[in-house]
């Protein structure tokens, strides 16, 4: 069986831009820990945002490809955020990093402004559910 995620549209409403509403998979659930803006080593190396949601996505696909998994097999995203307003106002910078790590799949997210992580460092983590063939 091949592993595979489709979003679900819902008559009548608008076609979601940049996530989807829902999404349906097949195959065995891989649930992503929560991947921060760290490399492999457990080192910051920036404490800015972008540079840390880059590296908090990489972390997530590096996950996802061990599970002989593909990006395109993540249905789910939660992203917790410690500065929401810094994140609304980069948010076109984020496309550009977006695209290098997941190219145009969407999947069903949602994004969560928290005051703290448990690295203090960290501004941004994100966990992530995949279908794994």
């Amino acid at each position: 069986m091949t592993a595979r995620v489709e979003p679900v549209l819902v008559p009548g409403w608008p076609t979601p831009r940049g996530y989807a509403n829902g999404m349906i998979g097949a195959g065995r659930t891989l649930c992503v820990a929560g991947q921060i803006g760290w490399d492999a080593q457990g080192v910051f190396h920036t404490d800015d945002l972008i540079a840390q949601f880059d590296q908090a996505l990489a972390n997530v696909v590096a996950v996802v490809a061990a599970a002989g998994a593909a990006v395109t097999d993540i249905a789910s995203m939660t992203i917790y955020v410690t500065d929401i307003e810094g994140y609304r106002a980069r948010l076109k910078e984020l496309g550009p990093v977006w695209r290098a790590r997941l190219g145009k799949h969407f999947p069903a997210m949602a994004l969560v402004a928290v005051a703290a992580l448990v690295e203090p460092r960290a501004k941004v983590e994100i966990q992530a559910t995949a279908f794994v063939a």
